[in-house]
């Protein structure tokens, strides 16, 4: 797993209080509109997401670029991907 200290996100997607399987579906979404090589920030609370998001980033060929915990929210995690299709 990657730690990162911050990363900058051209669009985020707010999964805070959503779980399997919808953490994995509304993340696909919002990458469609976005650009190659463009960044997406999930935000969420699910501790599962820190597993399944990376998975889900090799199953379907995006980068998985890493995680930080949310400086005011020790609860929240943000993850990025960069689209590469």
């Amino acid at each position: 797993m990657r730690f990162l200290q911050e990363c900058k996100a051209d669009a985020t997607a707010d999964l805070v209080y959503r779980v399997c399987p919808m953490h994995l579906l509304e993340p696909a979404e919002f990458l469609k509109d976005l650009q190659e090589g463009q960044v997406l920030e999930i935000l969420t609370d699910y501790d599962g997401a820190l597993e399944d998001i990376p998975a889900w980033c090799d199953k379907h060929g995006q980068e998985f670029l890493g995680l930080c915990e949310d400086e005011e929210d020790q609860d929240l995690y943000k993850l990025y991907i960069r689209k590469v299709h």
